[in-house]
């Protein structure tokens, strides 16, 4: 996997995250990052994040107060997925609407 983002400095910035955390790990790791960065980003702020399972990422954990910009943050998450899915991977173990065996990144 790799990346090249262009966009808003939310969507550039969790998209960097993406690869710091998922690039080079297995893809179950993947979908549990994934998991946990979207129940942080779409909580409203119920959800802190856990800085174990998405390290940088609970630096966006403000932004799950401003809902138009949630969508920025999940911009390269959900383009990972897609890809995935489009390369035939199941991504139903993600909370991704989207659900299409295990590899690595």
């Amino acid at each position: 996997m790799s990346y090249d983002s262009i966009g808003c400095s939310i969507s550039v910035a969790s998209t960097s995250v993406l690869a710091e955390e998922c690039i080079g790990h297995p893809l179950e790791e993947v979908f549990e990052t994934y998991n946990a960065m979207r129940s942080m980003l779409t909580s409203k702020g119920a959800d802190p994040g856990d800085e174990e399972v998405i390290g940088d990422g609970v630096a966006f954990s403000g932004v799950s107060q401003y809902p138009a910009r949630v969508k920025c943050a999940l911009l390269g998450w959900s383009a990972m997925l897609d890809a995935l899915a489009q390369a035939g991977v199941d991504i139903s173990a993600t909370s991704h609407p989207a659900s299409t065996s295990s590899t690595t990144a």
